[in-house]
């Protein structure tokens, strides 16, 4: 096939797939566009079974990775860690609108910090709906947190975030020297995010709802008995994360031990089946990140990875950080997040780490501008699908188109100010 068919077939097939994940017609699960789509770029040879196999290759500790995070979010879930934070939301909150908002900002920074921003789209955001309609108030600023917190507040580990995990690699840079000079940039993130929406929502995050009733002492302490377990073993899973790094092993292997510390007892005591956890690795997502990855990498081979290396500026003052951010932020939003930064992180890593972390704050605060620019946005509406609270699209592009020069640009910013302050 002539290159130029080749690559308009490819980037065809790419829209077809990101309009299938947006649109989702029936409610049907993203792989159903966009595996026949990476079959169709196999099969009209746009590209080799030896190029699908490198992506395949590339992607398996990424997947391994989202797959023992998404089982291990939801034994956490079965352990009612979830709920016992949206406990803690409600008292620390109480029926005061703007405090709530600081709560679910503070317990869905550390959620996507740790157990990744898929835990705080998928799991935390049905809490947080179901805590605001028990204090009676406006959910939309809580509920909007959740999903903005889980791009723009997943900057800080490698863990947090699937496009981290590439950046980590791409960058050079360990495990704990990654988490240092994100720290600021993260930080800033969070701000950042506080203030467009406190604003935005101004006029839901006024009056006051009913204070939470306190729950009767024996039913409390079972609950927290079995959350405190599920937190302990977070926290061991966290420093596995460091460990693994030090030895170079992947962290797939730290999230899969957190998995059997919590899924043995927990399938002993009848807590969750094989066939829950089977459920939990959402093995349809996983088809849809390959798959996503094959149209894509068709797209590169074929003229697109050669002109968006091209357009990557060649150091790292403050100008060129900017601009790498902005780059990364509007292919995020064209072609989605995961996608840009295998566009982007190998061409970024011939400047420097701090390019690559750069790229990386763009493919990570920059999808709150759109549904298709993060797999965890779609997460996250699908997750409001379920509860009937689906947001229009016109709405959630009006919040991004606000927040997401102000978080860029202040985060990058910071990264500019971390790469000099470290040593």
């Amino acid at each position: 096939m002539p290159n130029a068919a080749a690559e308009a077939l490819a980037v065809m097939l790419l829209a077809v797939t990101l309009v299938g994940a947006v649109v989702r017609p029936r409610g049907l699960p993203e792989a159903v566009v966009a595996v026949p789509a990476a079959a169709v770029v196999l099969l009209s040879g746009v590209l080799r079974i030896d190029q699908a196999r490198s992506v395949a290759t590339s992607l398996a500790p990424t997947l391994g990775f989202l797959a023992a995070v998404l089982v291990l979010a939801d034994l956490c879930d079965r352990y009612g860690l979830f709920d016992a934070a949206g406990l803690r939301m409600a008292v620390l909150g109480g029926p005061r609108p703007v405090r709530l908002l600081a709560a679910v900002f503070l317990v869905a920074s550390v959620v996507t910090t740790v157990l990744s921003l898929d835990a705080t789209v998928v799991l935390l955001t049905p809490v947080v709906l179901a805590t605001v309609a028990r204090l009676r108030v406006r959910g939309k600023p809580h509920v909007y947190a959740c999903t903005h917190l889980a791009n723009s507040a997943s900057l800080l580990l490698p863990v947090s975030n699937l496009t981290n995990l590439l950046a980590l690699r791409a960058s050079g840079l360990s495990f704990s020297r990654f988490g240092a000079t994100m720290a600021l940039p993260w930080l800033v993130a969070i701000f950042g995010e506080w203030v467009v929406l406190r604003s935005y929502f101004a006029g839901d995050l006024v009056g006051q709802g009913e204070a939470v009733a306190a729950c009767p002492q024996g039913a409390s302490r079972g609950l927290d008995n079995h959350a405190l377990f599920a937190s302990g073993v977070v926290l061991l899973t966290l420093a596995g994360f460091f460990v693994a790094s030090a030895f170079g092993v992947a962290p797939a292997f730290a999230a899969l031990g957190g998995v059997v510390l919590l899924g043995v007892p927990a399938l002993v005591g009848r807590r969750v089946t094989l066939g829950g956890l089977g459920a939990a690795i959402d093995l349809p997502f996983l088809a849809f990140v390959l798959a996503l990855g094959v149209v894509v990498e068709a797209v590169s081979v074929h003229g697109l990875g050669k002109l968006v290396a091209g357009l990557l500026p060649g150091s790292e003052s403050l100008g060129s950080l900017l601009a790498m951010a902005a780059l990364a932020a509007l292919l995020a939003n064209l072609i989605n997040n995961l996608p840009a930064v295998l566009l982007l992180a190998p061409a970024a890593s011939a400047v420097g780490p701090g390019a690559v972390l750069a790229v990386l704050i763009g493919v990570n605060t920059g999808p709150n501008l759109t549904y298709t620019g993060s797999l965890a946005t779609l997460l996250w509406r699908r997750a409001l699908h379920r509860e009937g609270q689906e947001p229009t699209i016109s709405e959630f592009t009006r919040l991004g188109a606000l927040s997401v020069p102000v978080v860029l640009v202040a985060a990058t910013t910071a990264l500019w100010l971390a790469l000099r302050l470290l040593p």
